[in-house]
């Protein structure tokens, strides 16, 4: 089986870090407290895209041990449209376009449909790509400093939810890391690099068209 880590089983499950380069000037924000400056990028920021990495840790004989490595690049707009796009070690698509989601394996050349629905809610998907309600679905509080980044603590209200406490590194006002902590005490580490806010996206940008001769699934 592929990559049971994927972005794809976080989002999905849920009911399914951002950076070096700005489009324009970001306010200084360096010794805010992590949950203003969450709450400025969240009200300033209607799109973005840059690129991420994935991996995952689990703790074996006290230690932690990162596997499931994986790259790729992202493109935002609230609500709810998205792109995530897994280019190594596996080619993968996750495409939502405000009512359906899409997740496309390109070795399989298989797509499966879903309604995306409330699947936001509150999972980690909706702190990047959700509405700026966030504290509908998500008790959000100050975790103190970390490896250089200001870091917020949000716990789902929900308990129909895989992850117990997601936490979102900042610094100079935009995320740069995230921590997705499930109940069985695995850690999927997320970090950001060249972020760009509000970039100019064209209407049928996040329109999904389904490849010639995939397999398509609807659940």
């Amino acid at each position: 089986m592929k990559q049971t880590g994927r972005l794809s089983v976080h989002f999905l499950r849920g009911a399914a870090r951002l950076m070096a380069a700005c489009a324009f000037t970001v306010p200084v924000f360096a010794s805010a407290a992590a949950l203003d400056q969450f709450k400025t990028f969240v009200g300033g920021t209607k799109a973005a895209k840059g690129e991420f990495t994935q991996r995952q840790v689990k703790m074996m004989d006290g230690s932690a041990k990162v596997s499931n490595s994986s790259t790729g690049t992202f493109v935002f707009a609230r609500p709810g449209k998205f792109i995530w796009t897994y280019q190594k070690p596996y080619e993968q698509l996750l495409q939502a376009d405000g009512e359906k989601l899409y997740i496309y394996d390109k070795d399989l050349n298989q797509v499966t449909i879903r309604r995306l629905g409330d699947a936001l809610g509150s999972s980690p998907a909706a702190i990047l790509f959700g509405s700026n309600d966030l504290e509908k679905n998500f008790t959000l509080k100050d975790a103190g400093t970390k490896d250089g980044l200001e870091w917020l603590e949000a716990t789902p209200k929900t308990k129909d939810t895989t992850f117990d406490r997601i936490g979102i590194g900042l610094k100079d006002g935009v995320p740069q890391a995230m921590e997705l902590r499930d109940s069985f005490g695995q850690v999927s580490l997320l970090s950001f690099k060249k972020f760009e806010r509000n970039p100019p996206l064209a209407p049928e940008h996040f329109k999904f068209v389904i490849p010639k001769g995939a397999d398509v699934f609807q659940q």
